[in-house]
């Protein structure tokens, strides 16, 4: 079992910045890809930004350019590094990642997600 701990959310002001961490423990052998991913009251959860292991990423088009995310994969820790929030921007955010047990088995693990909110 693989258990996702968030950290980093809060209140900020429109145009400011935050940065959320997410470390993963527990039975681990390897991580493919890590993420977060953000849902917003009313909406339907979305990706925000992907990473694998070997730092390839993919965003989200809407992020693009204030968003981004890196990972340290000694520390199995993914950060999602936001600059130039808007209030749409709000949401809790998730982290996310497909790792693999030493007995290789796959799994898709959530965490318990981290409130953003971003005032006008």
């Amino acid at each position: 079992q693989v258990q996702l701990v968030e950290s980093g959310g809060g209140l900020v002001q429109a145009g400011g910045s935050l940065r959320l961490s997410c470390a993963a423990s527990g039975r681990i052998f390897s991580i493919n890809v890590m993420g977060w991913y953000r849902q917003a009251p009313g909406k339907q959860r979305e990706l925000v930004a992907t990473i694998t292991s070997g730092s390839s990423t993919n965003y989200a088009d809407s992020v693009k350019g204030r968003i981004t995310i890196t990972r340290d994969n000694a520390k199995n820790t993914v950060y999602l590094q936001m600059n130039s929030l808007r209030p749409e921007d709000t949401a809790v955010y998730y982290c996310n990642c497909n790792a693999r047990d030493p007995w290789n088995r796959q799994g898709d693990y959530w965490g318990q997600g981290a409130q953003v909110t971003v005032s006008s």
